[in-house]
């Protein structure tokens, strides 16, 4: 054996030495306690991982991590939920990572449904009014900057992305909704640009009316379906992570299905933000306006689903991938940029209203930009608490 490859294996043979040996179920109590109180959005949550898991536990290899990463990067759906699911397989194969992947989920779900359910019976309160007059527009803010953090991470001064980026956004923008066709064509268009390729349903059972009442009532199963199919092409087909979901469910929620009206959609987004866990968490919001607890079930299920099966069924082949693959996702990724743009105008045509909500959206904006530590839900509960100061006593 030459002595590269001796020195090759002791210093793999140290990594492993380091490494602490650790149970499925400490791994799944750990990310239940990171569900619950993980805020920050999916880059905090997975900054949170590698801190726990690979720094102070040392439970986790430093590669493990970083190809879980690139994994979630790499895929559709939501970040920090896949890259949990990845370290989960690494430990326990599929059923570590369901369990793994349930417990992150689990706490943020239960917590947005009990916020649901006093929104849907008590919406009409005045003091809830004015606390999501002001939300709605720290909502937008928020999206602005993140539309922003995303431009500088991912698009750098690379022109071609940026011509992707204005394309996507300028359309969202235009027709009030994410075209999944031209987010797919945008990575068509890069990967033939930086790598060319070469030359050579489950049944739904009748379910209590109790559990399947939403914003409008009783739901049919054939809604539920609906409702499960759209989330499961979410949760399929949306690239990047946290708000990069905004757009595609604004586009069938409030435009397509009518389930939610355009306040009701941002107070959802901002429910999830208050929330701790994955942002995508408030698919199970809109769920739970359109069709009460199953909706919320059903909705979380579908969103969650297809990133666990990815995961479970192409984790090998995602861990190295080509570099036409490399250049498809980069491309998606700035058309998902481009779209959470729009999306901002979007929203920000409606909840931006008056003097008191430009002046909070302006005040939010330059706060997340100047104190970067400051956690959004921070942001997002002073916004609220400062809108319902302007229903209650302007």
């Amino acid at each position: 054996m030459s002595a590269a490859r001796v020195s090759s294996a002791a210093a793999e043979g140290a990594i492993a030495r380091e490494l602490v040996p650790y149970s499925q179920r400490e791994l799944v109590l750990y990310f239940l306690r990171l569900g619950a109180l993980g805020f920050g959005g999916p880059i905090a949550l997975a900054g949170y991982m590698q801190r726990d898991l690979v720094e102070h536990r040392r439970w986790i290899a430093k590669q493990d991590y970083v190809e879980g990463l690139a994994l979630a990067q790499l895929s559709p759906g939501p970040l920090a939920a896949q890259l949990a699911m990845y370290l989960g397989w690494v430990r326990g194969g599929a059923l570590g990572a369901a369990a793994v992947g349930a417990a992150f989920v689990l706490p943020s779900f239960v917590m947005v449904v009990a916020l649901a359910w006093p929104y849907l019976h008590y919406g009409g309160l005045p003091w809830m009014q004015g606390i999501f007059y002001g939300v709605g527009a720290a909502v937008t803010a928020i999206i602005v900057r993140s539309a922003t953090k995303l431009a500088k991470l991912t698009l750098g001064r690379d022109t071609l992305l940026w011509v992707l980026f204005g394309v996507s956004g300028v359309v969202t923008a235009a027709t009030g909704s994410e075209i999944v066709w031209l987010v797919l064509a945008c990575g068509v268009v890069t990967m033939f640009v930086r790598a060319p390729p070469r030359a050579s349903g489950a049944a739904l059972f009748m379910l209590p009316a109790a559990i399947m009442t939403g914003a409008h009532g009783v739901t049919s199963t054939r809604d539920l379906g609906q409702i499960a199919w759209f989330f499961t092409k979410a949760g399929a087909f949306v690239f990047g992570s946290g708000l990069a979901i905004v757009p595609f469910l604004y586009d069938g929620a409030v435009r397509e299905y009518q389930w939610l009206t355009e306040q009701q959609f941002r107070d959802a987004v901002a429910v999830a933000m208050i929330t701790p866990g994955p942002v995508v968490i408030t698919a199970a919001f809109i769920g739970y306006l359109a069709a009460g607890v199953a909706g919320a079930l059903v909705a979380a299920a579908g969103t969650f689903v297809p990133p666990y099966l990815v995961v479970v069924v192409a984790a090998r082949w995602l861990r190295k991938p080509n570099p036409r693959v490399k250049a498809f996702v980069t491309g998606v990724t700035a058309s998902a940029t481009g779209a959470i743009a729009g999306a901002a105008l979007i929203l920000g045509r409606r909840a931006i209203v008056d003097v008191p909500t430009v002046a909070i959206a302006a005040v939010m904006f330059l706060l997340a930009m100047k104190f970067k530590k400051i956690p959004e839900p921070a942001l997002i509960v002073v916004a609220g608490l400062v809108g319902m100061a302007f229903k209650m006593h302007g």
